[in-house]
This record gives C-alpha cells, sequence and structure tokens, in this order.
C-alpha cells in the first residue's frame, strides 16, 4: 500500500472515530414526580464547549428549586432541576436555549408525565421549542418514532458499516434484496422481544458483539474467498447477525421509552424508521461507486480496458471498516471494567 493510500485510509478512520462518538445529540428528560412537581434532567455531548452548553426551558409560570448547575459525568456534562409548574405541561411550550449558539446539534426531548403518558420530540438543530401535547395520538406518534428511527440509524455509524459489509459481499441486486431483507427480518424480531421485555440482554455485551459482527464482515471481504459460508449463503449471516444488531436497537429504544397509549405504533414507526435510514444509506453507497467508477474511467488508463472491478472499493473500505470496528470492539470489552 503506497503512502498516499495509507493517508487516506487513515484521515477516514479518524473521521468516522469522531463521527462514532461526538454525533450524540442533547438529552432532556422530564418527569412529573407529583401533581404539577417535575424533575428535569438533561445531559450534553462534552464535544460541546463548556461556555456554550445549553439548559432546558419550561413556561414563565414554572419556579425552579435552583439555578442550573453542571457536572462531568464520563463524555457528557449533566444537570438536573426540579421545577413546580402550577398549570402544569400538557399543550405549553417547552424547549432548550443555548448561551451562545448551537453547534448543529439535535435535541431529544422526552417528557413523562404524572398518568403514564410519554411524550417524545426531536427538535433539529434550528428548532428551540415545542408545544407539549394535550394527549397522545397515533399520528404524532408515528412521525416522532419514524424520525428518530431513521436519525439512530444515520448516526449508528457500527449498525451502517455492517449494511456497508452487506452490500459488499452481495454482490448482485437480487442477492442484495435477500441480503438486506434477512438482516431487516431478524432485527425486526429482537427488537420488537427485547423492547417489549420478553427478552432481555445486558447492552454492553451486545454492543461489543456488534462490533465484533463488523470485524467478522470486514475480514470475509479483505479475504475475497468467493467459496466462504458468507459469500455464498449471504442471507444466513445477514439474518444471523441482524438478531444481535436488533438488540442494539431495542437498548436505545427502552432509553428513549415508548409511549403508554400507543406502544405498537411507536415501536413499528422506530423500526419503519430503521428501515427507510438503512436503504437511503444503501442507495447512497451505490450510487457513490457508480460515481467513482465513471470518474475512475474518464481519468485513468482503465478507460482503454473500460472497467473497474467492484473490489478496487470493497478491499480498501474492508481495511477502513475492520480497523474501526476493531477498536470499537478493544473499547467496548474495555468498558465492562470501567
Amino acid at each position: 500500500m503506497t503512502m498516499y493510500r495509507f493517508l487516506v485510509l487513515s484521515t477516514l478512520l479518524l473521521a468516522l472515530t469522531a463521527q462514532a462518538h461526538d454525533a450524540r445529540p442533547n438529552y432532556v428528560q422530564i418527569t412529573e414526580t407529583e401533581t404539577n412537581t417535575f424533575s428535569v434532567s438533561w445531559k450534553v455531548p462534552t464535544s460541546m464547549p463548556g461556555s456554550a452548553l445549553p439548559y432546558p426551558t419550561l413556561p414563565d409560570d414554572c419556579v425552579a428549586d435552583r439555578q442550573p448547575a453542571w457536572q462531568q459525568a464520563g463524555a457528557e456534562y449533566v444537570g438536573q432541576q426540579v421545577f413546580h409548574c402550577e398549570q402544569g405541561l400538557s399543550g405549553r411550550v417547552v424547549g432548550i436555549e443555548f448561551p451562545i449558539i448551537n453547534p448543529s446539534l439535535s435535541t431529544l426531548y422526552k417528557i413523562r408525565l404524572g398518568n403514564g403518558e410519554e411524550h417524545l420530540r426531536i427538535l433539529k438543530p434550528d428548532e428551540t421549542e415545542w408545544t407539549v401535547p394535550d394527549a397522545e395520538n397515533q399520528f404524532a406518534v408515528a412521525t416522532q418514532y419514524t424520525a428518530l428511527g431513521v436519525e439512530h440509524i444515520w448516526i449508528g455509524i457500527d449498525h451502517l458499516l455492517f449494511v456497508a459489509c452487506l452490500v459488499f459481499i452481495a454482490g448482485t441486486s437480487r442477492r442484495l434484496l435477500i441480503t438486506i431483507t434477512g438482516f431487516t427480518v431478524a432485527h425486526s424480531i429482537t427488537l420488537a422481544l427485547s423492547t417489549l421485555d420478553l427478552v432481555r440482554i445486558p447492552t454492553p455485551p451486545v454492543e461489543a458483539a456488534i462490533a465484533l459482527s463488523v470485524v467478522f464482515m470486514a475480514w470475509e471481504i479483505a479475504k475475497g474467498n468467493k467459496n466462504s459460508l458468507t459469500h455464498r449463503y449471504p442471507i444466513a449471516v445477514s439474518a444471523s447477525f441482524g438478531l444481535l444488531h436488533g438488540f442494539g436497537f431495542a437498548a436505545v429504544l427502552r432509553d428513549i421509552g415508548l409511549p403508554q397509549t400507543e406502544l405498537p405504533v411507536a415501536l413499528l414507526f422506530f423500526n419503519v424508521g430503521v428501515e427507510i435510514g438503512q436503504i437511503l444509506f444503501v442507495l447512497a453507497l451505490l450510487v457513490g461507486f457508480f460515481v467513482l467508477r465513471a470518474v475512475y474511467l474518464r481519468v485513468s488508463q482503465a478507460a482503454a480496458a473500460g472497467e473497474l472491478h467492484w473490489s478496487a472499493l470493497t478491499t480498501p473500505a474492508s481495511f477502513v471498516i475492520g480497523s474501526l470496528a476493531s477498536y470499537w470492539m478493544i473499547d467496548r470489552i474495555a468498558g465492562f471494567w470501567a
């Protein structure tokens, strides 16, 4: 490998590592502990400058027990206050305020009321307020959880890299359709089972095993053995690892929570959102390859031969993906004892 290729791969590796750890949104949770009394906690990634830390805002009649205070916990800044709101929060405006500027971070807002209702909203970087619904409705829940599913798959770099490996191994459009379908069906099953607490596996081992699954797929691509089980029966591998990735999706969904009155709708449309994000990623990957192929054929000697093999992309990519996933796996295993 030339020095140029080494530098390119190193740059990609560093960029993806940064995205995997710094793309997390702000998180605000409001819980009604007693009638019209609300415990408010929030988390902000430590990538945010200390002078620009945001804090949640409630209606003007809400009285806080103290001024907002911050403390660092691992890779996050956390804060907590207790508010008393005479008129409650249903149908009223809450939000988040940035003292300087929002550095393009979304905010995940979760509200749990005393009657068991839960409301979820993702505030985009240009949004600072939203109105708490008077009551849960199916359309609002479907919209919110679809958006949440899309956002999760797009910031879940480990899941995306696994999907990329499936694309590289599948080869043809028919095999790709079958392979992706197997992955989708499998992770949908374990997502539902785990979210509904029918099956529960500790999150840290699941996250480490997901990283290991990406390492395995990258290794299979790098070897290029077309007679291996992975290449001959990609749906068997995608479905098997899909069961594992479903537990990873479920861990995120459990942290966010599900609405009490529209649980099936939220679960269904979170999965729909994941699939939409996954399909968009696959399409972007394919378009990117064909664009690179066209450019390469135009400016290189390969134009004379009129060809550029798929392996020209997949082999270098497998080294980048495998290196990154190996780092994640080691880091996550080390976290067992943190």
